[in-house]
């Protein structure tokens, strides 16, 4: 439940709670103002927790302190998500064979990398009367990728784009080398 759904204290308007206090245990149904009385006494905030239960569920705590773990709950999940880069190589559908195994080449290192790929194709003027021929060398790219990649989007036509995602396959991405640190004098630490 997002912090801003939370009532506490007077913001809390119904006419009774189930309250649980700051040890966790039911305290049963009462009403609001003698719950936030209570709340008061100990020096903490009645916050509402099951708004949509009847009567809502309402717990004894200190409200900056939750809100503080809530945020760093969540800065802590940020940490631990990878945000993949795909990498784009374009070509257009006259590529001659040796600039499609570079290419290729290419694909399979960013691969290697961990980066997902996205292929695209670009066709100009007469060059989307035959669209076949781009559908014809992204085949060719798969197939000398072959157990490199899993097909994320399979080859679609975009305009006057044609373009397919590939991702490595778990396997295949290696680790970069740690950069070795030298002295002044040029040996290594």
């Amino acid at each position: 439940m997002a912090d801003k759904d939370l009532r506490i204290n007077e913001q809390i308007r119904v006419r009774e709670v189930r309250l649980i206090d700051e040890k966790g245990e039911q305290r049963g149904i009462i009403p609001t103002l003698e719950a936030i009385k209570i709340a008061r006494e100990v020096g903490l905030d009645l916050v509402e927790v099951a708004p949509q239960s009847i009567p809502p569920v309402c717990k004894l705590l200190n409200y900056g302190k939750y809100k503080f773990e809530q945020e760093k709950k969540v800065k802590d999940a940020k940490k631990h998500i990878k945000a993949t880069e795909i990498k784009e190589i374009r070509m257009q559908p006259k590529i001659a064979e040796h600039d499609l195994d570079f290419k290729s080449g290419h694909i399979r290192d960013f691969l290697e990398q961990g980066y997902k790929v996205k292929v695209t194709i670009r066709f100009r003027g007469r060059e989307l009367a035959h669209t076949e021929i781009g559908q014809d060398i992204l085949k060719k790219i798969l197939v000398k990728l072959d157990g490199y990649f899993v097909m994320e989007k399979p080859p679609l036509m975009e305009g006057r784009f044609m373009s397919m995602v590939l991702q490595p396959k778990a396997g295949i991405i290696r680790k970069q080398p740690v950069p070795e640190t030298l002295t002044s004098d040029g040996n290594e630490i």
